[in-house]
């Protein structure tokens, strides 16, 4: 993690986390680590749970149950970071220069949830209004369809 990041009040959803120096683009400033867990497991230890901060670790599936400085990077739909994968590892990285007092922000891209909704608050002029994937929006709009074609029938 570089030096200078806090923890403080943010708009677009209770905390967030602010940088205090700036930042250029490209720096890879914090890694999103903790345990990891396959889906399934995560699903069950946290059912009854409001709030997680898991993060899809790979392509099989797994999952990294990040409880750190990174969870508290809020999503934008206008965001200045970035998440990157290296090797194992998941880095939030810069996409832009970031000035002293910003707030870090990353698309969350969110996907084969079960949650009914991931609205978006992020106030960003670019703002889609939900925090799901692009390609989740469709796939929920595919089954919304079939489900609506079966009522029919």
């Amino acid at each position: 993690m570089i030096p200078g990041l806090m923890i403080r009040s943010s708009s677009i959803h209770a905390a967030g986390c602010y940088t205090t120096r700036r930042i250029r683009k490209g720096t890879h400033i914090i890694q999103y680590d903790g345990p990891v867990f396959t889906k399934r497991e995560a699903d069950e230890r946290y059912k009854d749970r409001f709030i997680t901060y898991l993060f899809s670790a790979n392509e099989s599936g797994d999952v990294i149950d990040g409880f750190g400085t990174a969870m508290f990077i809020n999503h934008s739909c206008d965001p200045n970071c970035e998440s990157e994968y290296r090797g194992d590892e998941i880095w939030v990285v810069a996409v832009r220069d970031i000035e002293p007092g910003e707030e870090l922000t990353y698309e969350y891209h969110l996907h084969d949830s079960d949650d009914d909704d991931a609205d978006c608050y992020c106030g960003s002029e670019k703002c889609r209004g939900t925090m799901f994937s692009e390609e989740e929006v469709k796939r929920r709009a595919r089954k919304a369809q079939r489900e609506a074609k079966m009522s029919r029938a």
